[in-house]
């Protein structure tokens, strides 16, 4: 019984990931419709794709590996033409950190989550925008890249009324992890 259920456990892992990926594509997919031909002057949408990692880091780490998001993330600095690996470099150290923050977080109210994530997506930003303009590169007007910020900070807790009702995506209980802190 023991093995059977160790295969649907990875099956069950298999098919978040995939799903993952899925709704990965999905916002680069929406991102890139040319729903406006003018670049935005004065709103610029929150990051989402960073949103719904950090969550799904928070709540089950074991469903988004490095390698995947290293991936993911890539694919995306390449289709949103941003410079390849910078971006994707400091979304992967900061789910990193959340990941192994996750199990603090567990016990952790929604509050204390927030303020781990919003520190972190402040730290994305600002260090992305310092290591361009260090390194010479054209800068988004500052205006827009707080509301941009601004945008990502508002919607996480968008991304995890989401990833937790629907998608059913949920912190581990305290129950539910093993010896060593392994799911059951």
């Amino acid at each position: 019984a023991g093995a059977m259920s160790e295969l649907g456990t990875a099956q069950r892992i298999l098919l978040m990931r995939t799903g993952f990926v899925f709704l990965a594509l999905f916002i680069l997919f929406v991102h890139l419709l040319p729903l406006q031909t003018e670049p935005p002057v004065h709103f610029a949408p929150p990051d989402m794709l960073m949103l719904f990692a950090f969550a799904w880091a928070v709540r089950r780490p074991e469903l988004v590996p490095s390698l995947l998001l290293a991936i993911i993330f890539l694919l995306a600095d390449l289709l949103l033409q941003r410079p390849p690996g910078l971006w994707a470099l400091l979304l992967l150290v900061s789910a990193e950190r959340l990941k192994s923050q996750s199990l603090s977080l567990r016990d952790a109210g929604f509050f204390t989550e927030y303020l781990s994530v919003g520190a972190l997506i402040v730290a994305v930003f600002v260090g992305y925008r310092v290591i361009l303009g260090v390194m010479i590169v054209d800068l988004p007007p500052l205006g827009i890249w707080i509301v941009h910020m601004l945008m990502t900070l508002i919607c996480y807790p968008i991304a995890v009324f989401v990833t937790h009702w629907v998608m059913g995506i949920r912190k581990y209980a305290p129950g539910d992890l093993g010896p060593g802190g392994l799911s059951a």
